[in-house]
Order: C-alpha cells, then sequence, then structure tokens
C-alpha cells in the first residue's frame, strides 16, 4: 500500500474516532472519508484547532514548540514592549527572557533600571538581579543584593532565592554559614539540588559520614517518589549515586 494512502487512512481514522469521542454532528464521519486530506483538514481547523486553544496544556503545548522552532520569539516580544512603554515590569519581563537565555549581562542594567522609585525593594526585581549578577560570577554582590531584598521585605520567602543565597554564601568562601542555609532549607525544598549541594559541601568541609547520610536520604527519597519526580530529578540523583560511590569506596 502507498504511503500517502496509508496516511491517509490513518488520519481519517483518527479523525472519525475524535468525531465520535466528543460528540461532534456524525455528518463529518461521511465527510471525511470521502474527501480524505482535504476533509481532514477542514475538521482539524473547524473542530479540533478552537478546542486546542482553549486547552492549557494543549497551549503549552503550542508555546514550547513555537519557543524550539524560534527561541528568541519571546525576547523580541519582550524588546518590543519595552520600546513602546518603558516601565518596570517591561524591564522585568526582557531582563528575565535575558536572564533565561544565559544573557546575563544583559539582565543586569534592566533589573537595575527597574528598580526605581515605587519599585526600588521590589522583592522579584531584586531576586532577579541577584540572579543575573550571580550568573556573571559575582557571588559577593549576589550575597548583598539577597541581603538588601532580606532588609527590605522580611515576610519574603522563595525557595529559589534561598538556594541562591547558599550557593553565594558558599562561593564567597563562608563555609560554615552556607552549611547552615543549606541545613535550614533541605527538608523543605521541592526538589533534590539542596540537598544535593549540601551534600558535597559537607564533603568538601570534611564531614564524609554526614555527607554520606544526606546523599542516601536523597536516593531513598527518591526512590519512593512518584516516576514523574523521579524524571524531574534525575539530574540531581544520577550526580548523589556518583558521590556516593566515591564515598563508600
Amino acid at each position: 500500500m502507498s504511503p500517502i494512502i496509508l496516511l491517509s487512512l490513518v488520519l481519517q481514522v483518527a479523525c472519525c474516532v475524535h468525531v465520535v469521542r466528543n460528540g461532534r454532528p456524525l455528518y463529518w464521519i461521511v465527510i471525511i472519508l470521502m474527501f480524505s486530506y482535504l476533509a481532514v483538514l477542514i475538521y482539524f481547523i473547524a473542530e479540533i484547532l478552537p478546542g486546542l486553544r482553549n486547552n492549557p496544556n494543549a497551549r503549552r503545548g503550542l508555546r514550547q514548540v513555537r519557543d524550539q522552532l524560534d527561541p528568541s520569539r519571546r525576547t523580541r516580544e519582550a524588546d518590543q514592549r519595552l520600546r513602546v512603554s518603558d516601565t518596570a515590569e517591561n524591564r522585568r519581563q526582557l531582563a528575565e527572557q535575558h536572564l533565561a537565555q544565559g544573557r546575563y549581562a544583559d539582565a543586569v542594567p534592566l533589573f537595575e533600571g527597574a528598580l526605581r522609585g515605587i519599585h526600588r525593594t521590589d522583592p522579584d526585581l531584586m531576586l532577579g538581579l541577584a540572579k543575573a549578577q550571580y550568573g556573571l560570577g559575582q557571588a559577593a554582590q549576589a550575597r548583598q543584593t539577597l541581603d538588601a531584598l532580606i532588609a527590605a521585605n522580611p515576610s519574603f520567602r522563595s525557595q529559589d532565592g534561598h538556594l541562591l543565597y547558599a550557593r553565594a554564601v558558599e562561593d564567597s568562601g563562608d563555609v560554615d554559614a552556607a552549611l547552615h542555609e543549606y541545613e535550614a532549607m533541605v527538608d523543605g525544598f521541592a526538589g533534590e539540588e539542596a540537598r544535593l549541594r549540601y551534600a558535597l559541601l559537607l564533603k568538601r568541609a570534611g564531614r564524609p559520614d554526614e555527607a554520606t547520610a544526606q546523599l542516601r536520604k536523597l536516593l531513598d527519597r527518591a526512590e519512593l517518589s512518584p516516576k514523574y519526580y523521579q524524571r524531574a530529578q534525575r539530574e540531581w540523583t544520577d550526580l548523589a549515586r556518583k558521590e556516593l560511590r566515591q564515598l563508600t569506596a
């Protein structure tokens, strides 16, 4: 059988199943079976595409496809919005796009420019600036920014911010303070990155038994977690297994 005919049959069957399962008018089945590719295209545009636009998961999938095909699309759109209206929010959006692409040097002045007036102590902007500073290797500056964030917004809570603070403290050479920060956050952290970094710092601080215990706890938690969580945390669990083998060799 010709591949073109086979593909037509597959698409026709799929569309007919969609008609029945979603309660569409049954005359669609006749049209689909009579006119093949043209009917499939018309049915997709008329009946399937509107449903995809109203489905959050479908919209998210379409955005991911568009982002993969055109990675700079969101950055261009954010840049255009900022050109039209120079607001703190538009600066933040463009800065976060640069941050996501690893363009930290471009993100820093945008965050700094947004941190003015009524937004001068905005915690999200300050956290974004600290992320960009850390990305540039400026751990001390990132720590200072986060200290200022905490002082200005004592009730602000962010797991990403806490982890960034611990990493900035660690990279600035204050091992004891970094251990304290990691220890304070590991039990409530959503994910295994903080636990792995805590174990690695314990190892570096000459406390291999405690590091081993943390790694085993990490792997036990992951093993008892749902499959989707295991997939999401595979980077950290793989590193944990590698470190545990080295510590117990």
